[in-house]
């Protein structure tokens, strides 16, 4: 069995590796999707022999803790979350695809697409994603009696709300699946008064995509917590590991005695009272100031709720008293004045008893866009390097 490299185009040509992707979802011919135009992916030494029968995609994760790593998904795992996505929605449908199709998310809007028997209508990113671009793709969809879905990032998902012709759009989805990043509850409330159906996905390449919707697990999986919060998946959706790497395999797909082997994120997170995730953040995101720890998300959703902010990002830089003092990227939104100031000072006397001291921005940068990586994840470390190049 060999691992054949599969170069995804983006727009329309993305769905000339359809046949493929079905031949893949059969087991035992398994891809190794990239980005077309690109340099194919370099796989590590492994057995070939030792490879899962049911092998079908090897897809990389977003790298976000160092070196990229390439899970292993099989047929079932595939089959799996893509069965229990279309129980927990409204049954298989007819899909718009607005991110590439290499990566786990956009990859699973194809596959879901085979299985429900629908072809799926590809955005056209050439020119950026732009309410323009989105209203005319909508518009473009087939006619169909069958639900209609969509995957965005919340990214994706603030620029299209500020948009009248483009929030129209967005109403016409039976569901609006958002991920990839946290979603802030202001910006769900937003979507929801405009008559979106939002749903909020958690989940990673090692789970075959979002295998939490709304907090609450998909069929055949279950959240589990440590005594740290760390999150834990179980359940039919996870990877057989990563491939030419055991050690790394072991230490995040440990057994656990009566539940066989689980995924062990890099999350924090706690069940509300609703018996939903909440997840906090992720434990090497944590900034520890002083001697005291702050989740980014808190620091976020209350910079967010100011006036004239579109997004925060929050991270951790070095200080020389603190040891690591709060710092925060912010974007404006549409109505906020030319001009209007950001100095750390009016931040701080704006957060004051809604943070606590200690979780207090130290800094501020204000950017045209917050920086991403992937499929739309905030890219921390370009943000930190923004104040490492600048003076406070």
């Amino acid at each position: 069995m060999r691992i054949e490299p599969l170069a995804v185009p983006a727009g329309a040509g993305v769905l000339d590796v359809l046949p493929r992707l079905a031949r893949a979802l059969e087991g035992g011919h398994p891809i190794a999707p990239y980005a077309a135009g690109s340099p194919p992916p370099v796989l590590p030494p492994h057995d070939v022999a030792g490879l899962p029968r049911d092998l079908a995609v090897v897809v990389g994760t977003s790298g976000s803790t160092g070196t990229p790593k390439l899970a292993m998904l099989g047929t079932r795992a595939l089959r799996a979350s893509i069965e229990s996505t279309h129980a927990r929605l409204s049954g298989p449908g007819q899909w718009l695809l607005t991110m590439p199709g290499h990566h786990i998310a956009g990859l699973q809007v194809l596959l879901r697409s085979l299985v429900a028997g629908t072809t799926p209508h590809a955005m056209d990113l050439s020119g950026g994603f732009t309410p323009t671009t989105w209203t005319s793709s909508v518009d473009a969809l087939p006619t169909t009696d069958a639900p209609t879905y969509v995957s965005l990032v919340p990214t994706q998902l603030t620029r299209l709300l500020a948009d009248e012709a483009a929030t129209e759009r967005l109403a016409r989805f039976a569901a609006v699946l958002i991920g990839g990043a946290a979603t802030h509850p202001d910006l769900l409330a937003r979507a929801a008064d405009a008559g979106v159906t939002a749903v909020t996905t958690y989940g990673m390449s090692e789970t075959a995509g979002g295998c939490v919707y709304d907090g609450l697990p998909l069929d055949g999986t279950e959240v589990l917590l440590d005594q740290d919060g760390r999150i834990h998946l179980a359940g039919d959706t996870l990877a057989h590991g990563y491939l030419g790497d055991p050690a790394r395999t072991a230490a995040a797909f440990p057994a656990l005695p009566g539940r066989g082997h689980v995924f062990r994120t890099d999350d924090i997170g706690h069940l509300g009272d609703d018996g939903r995730l909440h997840v906090d953040g992720r434990i090497d995101d944590l900034v520890n100031t002083g001697g005291l720890k702050v989740s980014p998300r808190l620091v976020e959703e209350a910079v967010a709720r100011l006036d004239g902010v579109a997004e925060a990002v929050a991270v951790g830089i070095p200080d020389p008293e603190w040891g690591e003092a709060v710092a925060v990227a912010i974007t404006r939104d549409a109505n906020c004045p030319p001009g209007h100031p950001t100095t750390v000072s009016a931040l701080r006397e704006q957060l004051r008893g809604i943070l606590p001291d200690h979780a207090l921005p130290r800094a501020v940068r204000e950017v045209p866009a917050v920086p991403v990586r992937g499929p739309g994840k905030p890219d921390r470390a370009a943000i930190r390097a923004l104040f490492e190049s600048v003076g406070e």
